[in-house]
């Protein structure tokens, strides 16, 4: 069975496409283009990460090239003039580069990329040093794990250790990566607890939970009681 990936390592990309200080744009345009990739990394020395250069990057030359912003607009977007005219990679890269370290995990990554939107994190080491590449495909790789994987890992680190005593009597079905629960438990305060478990659980789409209270067997003594 294969493990959960929870770090930034396991599921990026090890051969990543990279470009100098002195790459020209042509350079740049052709290599992106060549590679399919919408962003290349800008290295200096034994690899280090100084910068990235996106599409975006690049598209201030054709923006500007027949246009002059007014004044108020120039002000506004003088970064973007400058990339305009610039003819190499250390002229047009965004810099210093965003980039993770390879033990960060997948949702750490994922929070980056939703709040700086971007499409992809160059991964270095403590000095810098390009490690390689991880994307948002990347992150959704774990929604390829297979479904008998995630049912055993929710078995083990959820129902195992919320209801130990109710475990063999509590179903767990996983289909298309949504965990249903069936059973019956003791304390149905612990439901949301092992929905919020289940969820963590890396591949997990969705949870169904449909748990109820235990009822205790009538023993005749309330009859007798009475």
């Amino acid at each position: 069975m294969r493990e959960t990936p929870h770090i930034v390592s396991d599921v990026m990309t090890l051969t990543v496409v990279a470009v100098g200080r002195n790459a020209t744009f042509k350079e740049i345009v052709q290599t992106m283009q060549q590679w399919k990739v919408s962003a290349v990394p800008v290295l200096e020395g034994e690899g280090r990460v100084v910068g990235v250069v996106s599409e975006a990057d690049l598209l201030s030359k054709e923006e500007f090239r027949d246009s002059v912003p007014n004044l108020h607009e120039g002000r506004q977007r003088m970064a973007d003039l400058a990339k305009a005219g610039a003819v190499t990679a250390e002229e047009l890269m965004s810099a210093p580069a965003l980039t993770v370290d390879p033990g960060a995990t997948l949702a750490q990554a994922a929070r980056i990329m939703a709040v700086r939107q971007i499409k992809r994190l160059p991964v270095t080491d403590d000095e810098g040093v390009l490690q390689g590449i991880v994307s948002r495909a990347d992150l959704l790789k774990v929604f390829l794990r297979p479904d008998e994987d995630i049912e055993e890992e929710v078995r083990r680190t959820v129902v195992s250790y919320l209801f130990p005593a109710f475990s063999h009597a509590i179903h767990v079905d996983v289909h298309d990566g949504v965990v249903t629960l069936r059973g019956h438990i003791h304390d149905t305060s612990l439901i949301s607890v092992a929905v919020r478990l289940v969820r963590a659980v890396e591949g997990v789409v969705g949870v169904e939970p449909h748990l109820t209270r235990e009822t205790a067997p009538r023993t005749g003594l309330e009859d007798d009681a009475r």
